[in-house]
């Protein structure tokens, strides 16, 4: 088969606070089980990545502590660097974006489009903070939405609607630096014609899309972007932390990071071939039209990676011999919440990655994470889906298959692998699939389907296992010796195939199991083949996964602050929150008493397009026959759940009147089954 040459590079973090599971979820997990995966294959591949140390995120912390910039951005390097090493991140280079090598490449960029008159310089209006003495960047100013009306939106952008204004269209604006009321002052700047590349950007991104495949969350965006029409965006700001602006009386300027921070996955590379001390290696990737690229973001930074960064590629390349490849793919995932609500740092929401592996493995959480990937929608993260993982899945499905093989094979074969007799159409059976699942996996990696692929993985687990039980060897072993040594023989084979396609996901298992099998990796086609020959001689096994207790993870729940901020004042939510509870109209067709519970009706309701359970407390109000033909009110998207070991797909909507009696909310007759309730 033929090698790929492919440079991928995760989205940068900021190095002012610490990467959650979040973080993981988005741009690194994902990008580390695909490097991995390409890796076993035998690509010619390296993985980029590095801390963004810029920007006024950066500045406020520092502020905020009273120390300078470096003193933020080290520690934030230092600790994240960490995090993923001890995540068990592959990356070829870790860089970070305050080195010389990285402000030359900025400055290089920005220095040829200037030069090639791209760049327009232009006088704008921007917050002055007069008290403070200095020009306000967007996150310095803090006001009122004018499009949604969210109270904490910056100068020109709010975060809750992502829309984009100009700075006097900003309602009520504070300065985050004194809290006056900011003045709007003429500076000048010098911006990037984004709309002059607005047709080449969407003729490229429909060529990569029919080649490649995009996801439907980053051409949506994209072609939101386009539907507004592109506009020239400032590449420079007033700010004293960040890439000097390379051109005379710039003094207090520097280049906004937006367009700097895309440009340290070249640097980065830069770096790595001075490392190998190989300077113009980096060429091979970046320069060479051979090359796939692809790049691992978040949502959020979707528009720089699939608009931005390929239009300030094609800038260069327009004027300069040698040119960059693009993005050949973008895949970016959606956003991990952390049991139903987003990560929040100010209010203690979530967890951070080194103060979770200082509790757990890295394994078991990195199989959580990536089995439940974001990567069509919002997912979430909860502890007890954690714990059934680990138990579950890794504990009882992998671990028990590798250590019941190894068992026999140390108790009844001298810790070798026994000869292979004759086969059965069972054993074909799992040879078959030992050849037949990398390849399954494979396609679907290819495809960055992550989670789909892990599911396939676990799959071939549970055929392994399946296979183990019917051929019975704890029965051969005494009736049929020769046979049972043809069962642990393939089981085996089978633990070799399951390391080489779980290494991508769970690296340290996966090494131990080697270790194990006394073997190295292979590559990822060659793991289903019979790779380990008649009497090769085993290690000792160990244990794979350690089951996690109830009483650990309900410690970690309770460490969860109270959801409400105010005893009995009820929790405000956003009319986009509120926007996806499908309410609908739903006819009781039939409803039951539960036994031993007092409370409780078994309840089956019509809602037009399908017919569900739902259990109700109102046992004490209702009997069965008073609510069979009323038209109701349910909650239609509630996850399920069990009551009294019954499933409940839905809630009943009821008021409680002031003697504390709950009345079922009725609809009227005219309106129909499953109408949407507004």
């Amino acid at each position: 088969m033929e090698k790929e040459k492919v440079l991928v590079t995760s989205a940068l973090p900021y190095a002012n606070g610490p990467i959650h599971l979040g973080h993981l979820s988005g741009a690194y997990l994902p990008a580390d089980i695909y490097v991995r995966y390409k890796r076993l294959k035998g690509d010619d591949i390296i993985y980029v990545c590095g801390s963004d140390e810029h920007g006024v995120p950066i500045t406020i912390t520092a502020e905020k502590e009273k120390v300078e910039p470096k003193v933020i951005i080290d520690r934030y390097h230092e600790m994240n660097k960490k995090a993923f090493d001890m995540f068990g991140m592959d990356f070829d280079i870790y860089s970070r974006t305050s080195l010389p090598v990285h402000h030359e490449t900025a400055q290089t960029f920005f220095k040829s489009f200037y030069d090639q008159g791209i760049l327009k310089e232009k006088k704008t209006l921007q917050f002055y903070d007069e008290k403070a003495k200095m020009f306000l960047p967007d996150r310095y100013v803090e006001g009122t939405c004018p499009r949604c009306g969210y109270e904490e939106a910056r100068s020109d952008e709010c975060e809750k609607c992502s829309s984009h204004y100009e700075p006097t269209e900003l309602i009520n604006p504070k300065s985050k630096i004194t809290g006056e009321t900011p003045v709007l002052r003429e500076t000048s700047h010098w911006f990037f014609p984004l709309g002059k590349y607005q047709e080449w950007l969407e003729n490229y991104i429909d060529e990569m899309n029919k080649k490649y495949g995009w996801k439907d969350n980053v051409l949506q965006q994209c072609r939101s972007w386009f539907n507004d029409g592109l506009k020239d965006r400032a590449v420079t700001r007033d700010l004293d932390w960040g890439v000097k602006v390379p051109l005379e009386n710039s003094e207090g300027k520097v280049l906004y990071v937006w367009f700097e921070a895309v440009l340290g996955y070249i640097s980065a590379t830069k770096e790595l071939s001075a490392k190998k001390n190989q300077p113009e290696l980096w060429r091979n990737y970046w320069q060479d039209p051979g090359t796939k690229y692809i790049a691992f973001i978040g949502k959020d930074n979707i528009v720089f990676h699939a608009i931005m960064f390929p239009a300030m590629l094609k800038a260069w390349n327009d004027g300069n011999e040698d040119k960059y490849i693009y993005p050949q793919n973008v895949p970016a995932n959606e956003f991990l919440n952390f049991e139903g609500k987003k990560f929040s740092k100010s209010r203690g929401w979530g967890i951070d990655v080194i103060e979770f592996l200082e509790m757990f493995p890295a394994d078991p959480l990195r199989y959580t994470l990536a089995a439940n990937l974001p990567e069509n929608k919002d997912t979430d993260f909860y502890w007890k889906e954690f714990q059934a993982r680990n138990n579950n899945e890794l504990a009882d499905i992998l671990g028990n298959f590798v250590n019941r093989t190894f068992t026999f094979a140390h108790k009844h074969f001298e810790g070798k692998v026994p000869k292979r007799g004759e086969l059965l159409p069972i054993d074909n059976e799992m040879l078959k699939a030992n050849k037949e699942f990398p390849e399954k996996i494979s396609a679907l990696l290819e495809k960055f389907k992550i989670k789909d692929a892990v599911l396939e993985m676990m799959n071939l687990a549970r055929t392994a296992n399946k296979y183990f039980n019917d051929t019975e060897p704890w029965k051969t072993v005494k009736s049929d010796k020769e046979r049972c040594g043809t069962t642990i023989n393939i089981s085996l084979q089978t633990v070799y195939t399951l390391a080489e396609v779980f290494y991508p996901v769970i690296p340290f298992a996966a090494a131990k199991m080697f270790k194990m099998l006394n073997a190295e990796k292979t590559d990822w086609f060659s793991a289903g083949e019979a790779k380990l020959p008649e009497g090769h001689r085993l290690n000792k096994a160990e244990i794979l996964f350690r089951k996690i207790e109830d009483k650990v993870i309900e410690e970690q729940i309770a460490k969860l602050p109270a959801t409400e901020e105010e005893p009995g004042k009820p929790k405000e939510i956003t009319y986009e929150e509120f926007s996806e509870i499908d309410l609908r109209v739903a006819k009781i067709i039939d409803a039951g008493k539960i036994p031993k519970a007092e409370k409780l009706l078994k309840l089956q309701v019509d809602l037009g397009s399908e017919k569900r359970q739902i259990i109700a407390g109102v046992a004490k109000f209702y009997s069965p026959e008073d609510l069979i033909g009323k038209k109701v009110v349910v909650v239609a998207n509630l996850r399920p759940a069990k009551l009294f070991g019954l499933k409940s797909e839905g809630m009943l909507l009821a008021s409680e009147n002031k003697d504390g009696q709950l009345k079922v909310v009725e609809v009227d007759d005219s309106v129909e089954i499953g109408a949407k309730v507004k």
